[in-house]
């Protein structure tokens, strides 16, 4: 059993507009574990995006704990928060909130001049197969592109997680395809533990680990003893 990157319990959020209360998660519990590559599954409304979100720092908790490596980030102040996700992880979206006026080695820049200990722009985007598309701008690449850049610059700080919310719901199977592959590539060479929500049930095949969520519970937790890469998988 590989060591915890996080451990959740008892995790709930609530979120109150007026009188009206929406339990986005109730009671999860749940460990993922170092190197793991998760997906989590479930309709919109499920809970996937709110657990990410907790995970990452972005959004708190109503009650419950998550432990990263034993630190619990739902003590943090705003402060704390900022720092943990500076040094601890990355984040990929389904869009690909690159800045217009850089290009790719730039938008990457963006990240390494302020981590600790950044890899170059440069080995982030030839990680991604980008080699030869460094000087472009978001405009000169497609949405394949854009978002490869974008797993570049998330992975360039060496970040001991990497979450992602439909890195491939904005592009064609045949693109999708290579996204995953490079964040397959990510997971394995890099040994960061990831996490990547979908709606495309055909790319838990390609988890160490599956986790389907419905009405903000997890109703299921499975592994895969034989993955499939992407360029196996098909939708």
């Amino acid at each position: 059993m590989s060591e915890a990157v996080f451990t959740v319990r008892a995790l709930s959020k609530v979120y109150r507009t007026g009188t009206v209360e929406v339990h986005a998660l109730r009671g999860v519990d749940v460990t993922i574990g170092a190197g793991e590559l998760v997906v989590l599954l479930g309709p919109s409304g499920s809970g996937k995006s709110t657990l990410l979100n907790i995970l990452g720092g972005l959004d708190r908790a109503t009650s419950g704990t998550v432990l990263f490596r034993g630190l619990d980030i739902t003590g943090l102040d705003d402060r704390g928060l900022t720092q943990y996700r500076r040094e601890h992880v990355g984040f990929v979206f389904q869009f690909y909130n690159l800045v217009p006026s850089l290009t790719a080695r730039e938008n990457v820049a963006l990240v390494t001049e302020i981590a600790d200990d950044p890899m170059r722009p440069e080995e982030a985007l030839e990680r991604v197969g980008l080699a030869g598309r460094m000087d472009h701008f978001p405009a000169e690449l497609s949405g394949g592109e854009q978002q490869r850049v974008a797993i570049a610059r998330a992975i360039a700080k060496r970040p001991g997680v990497l979450l992602c919310d439909e890195p491939t719901g904005a592009l064609d199977s045949r693109t999708g395809v290579l996204v995953l592959e490079t964040l397959e590539t990510a997971n394995r060479e890099l040994g960061t533990t990831t996490v990547i929500i979908t709606h495309n049930a055909a790319i838990r095949d390609m988890a160490h680990t599956v986790i389907s969520f419905a009405d903000g519970r997890i109703s299921d937790i499975g592994s895969n003893a034989a993955r499939k890469r992407p360029a196996e998988i098909s939708w």
